[in-house]
This record gives structure tokens, C-alpha cells and sequence, in this order.
């Protein structure tokens, strides 16, 4: 049976943990070739081995997204690999200046700690948040479509926003402003490169079970008090995220560009 991404390249930066490795298995078993993208060499090695166990075709680029130099080289790997890039879905990112891609995160992102304050925090902080969540959304973006008008085939470009782009969050401006910047490039990349045929869409997940979130369920009481925060009554799964980027990626969204999904369970409906 022929899968949706048959002969398709995909790049997924993230790819180590999870929506960024769900996407790039769901892809595989679409029949895309995967670029693996993330600074966790041995989690891109195990991403790069569960698509290969499943049959599929994987390589793995270490790649600090917030580095001009490192996003060119994915990109330039990724051609030199399979020939072009078809797609990319821009996963990396981080909750907090501190947090580290993959692991079970301990902070809970909702509680507004005033040393997280916009009058308080380190300027390095925020700093820190906007490279890896704006800057490095806008490289890989930047690298992949160059490749894409160089190629003049289109291809699709995905870029994981959050619902936190529209909806304020106490002690998480960096956070906020970054993935509201997500959603703003997203729409101006779209209008940019809508004449060489590549469409540019974002998608902006609620609360989704991941490593990132893990300090938002890590007992009963939490995990059910931010269940009781979801109208359609669960937390979202990394597949939930993985789908719409499937989605996005193929022709049955041909006529989207420049849009901003949100498979959040109901929570944003403003």
C-alpha cells in the first residue's frame, strides 16, 4: 500500500524526544526518508534506530537549531543524503532557559515564579528562550527553503508553535513572545514563498505528554488538575501532533499556507 510521503524528504529538528521522534516515525511509515535533527546525539541515534527497526530510512545530523552554521549543514547534509527536502517540521524547542531537550522536565511551567517575572529575570534568560524557539525556527526554516527554490519541486514547511503565541502566561514572557514570533514568521514565510510554490503552516499544540510536560502531571492530584484544564477531558499525545504535521506535510492540505492549527483537546477556542 503506498504511504501518503512515498519518495518525500523529510527533515524534522527535535527529532530526539517526543513530537519531534513521533513525527519523524509516522513519516517513516509514510515512506518519507528522514533527516533526524537534534542535539542529543544518542537519543537522534535511537530515533534514527526505531525508524530503521520499522523498516524505514534514517540519518542523524547533530544540530544546535539557534546555530546559522549548524542548520546550513543539516540542510546541506539532508540533500546530499537523499537528493532534495520535500519537507521540514520545525520541532525544536524549549519551555525554559534551563530545560534540556528530552529530559523529564521539573519545572512546572505554569506556576508564575517571580524570578520568572518580565521585571526579574535574567536578560540571558530570555535571550536564551528566543534562540532556540524564534531564531532557531527562523534557521531551518531559512536553510530548508533555500533548498527548496534552489530545487524548484515546492515542498512543505511545518513549524511547531504553541498555543502560548495568542494567550498570555504569567512568568513565561519568553516562552510566549517566542512562540507568538513563531506564529508571526510563519505567516510573513508563507506570503514570502508562496510563488515557488512552498507552503508554510504552523501547528500549535495544548498541553501534550511529553518530557516537556511532565512536571504538570508528575503525580495523580496534578495530572488530573490539568486534565480538568482540557474540555475534551485528556492530555494530548505526542501522535496527536505527529498527525497534524502529517497532515500539513501532504496534498490533502494543498490549499493551506500561512495557517496556525491547534490540536489542544478544545483548550483554545478564541
Amino acid at each position: 500500500m503506498a504511504g501518503q510521503l512515498d519518495d518525500k524528504v523529510a527533515v524534522i529538528t527535535g527529532a530526539a524526544s517526543g513530537m519531534g521522534r513521533q513525527t519523524s516515525l509516522l513519516f517513516a511509515s509514510e515512506g518519507a526518508k528522514i533527516g533526524v535533527a537534534d542535539l542529543d546525539q544518542e537519543r537522534g541515534a535511537e530515533t534514527v534506530q526505531l525508524v530503521a527497526d520499522a523498516g524505514g530510512d534514517a540519518t542523524f545530523v547533530r544540530t544546535d537549531s539557534s546555530s546559522e552554521a549548524d542548520t546550513e549543514a543539516l540542510a546541506e547534509a539532508a540533500v546530499e543524503q537523499y537528493g532534495q527536502i520535500d519537507v521540514l517540521v520545525a520541532a525544536a524547542g524549549i519551555s525554559h532557559a534551563s530545560y534540556v531537550s528530552g529530559e523529564v522536565d521539573e519545572v512546572d511551567p505554569l506556576i508564575a515564579r517571580a524570578e520568572n517575572m518580565i521585571v526579574n529575570a535574567p536578560i540571558e534568560h530570555w535571550e536564551k528562550v528566543l534562540n532556540v524557539n524564534l531564531t532557531g525556527v527562523m534557521l531551518a526554516d531559512r536553510a530548508v527553503a533555500r533548498r527548496m527554490i534552489e530545487a524548484d519541486t515546492g515542498g512543505a514547511i511545518v513549524n511547531i508553535a504553541s498555543g502560548a503565541a495568542k494567550v498570555p502566561i504569567r512568568g513565561l514572557a519568553d516562552y510566549c513572545v517566542s512562540k507568538a514570533g513563531v506564529w508571526m514568521s510563519t505567516k510573513v514565510l508563507a506570503l514570502e514563498l508562496s510563488r515557488n510554490g512552498i507552503r508554510v503552516n504552523a501547528i500549535a499544540p495544548g498541553v501534550i505528554d511529553t518530557p516537556m510536560t511532565a512536571s504538570m502531571t508528575a503525580d495523580e492530584e496534578r495530572r488530573q488538575q490539568t486534565i480538568r484544564r482540557v474540555p475534551l477531558g485528556r492530555l494530548g499525545e505526542p501522535s496527536d501532533i505527529a498527525s497534524t504535521a502529517l497532515f500539513l506535510a501532504t496534498d490533502a492540505s494543498s490549499y493551506f499556507s500561512g495557517q496556525m492549527l491547534h490540536p489542544d483537546g478544545g483548550m483554545f477556542t478564541g
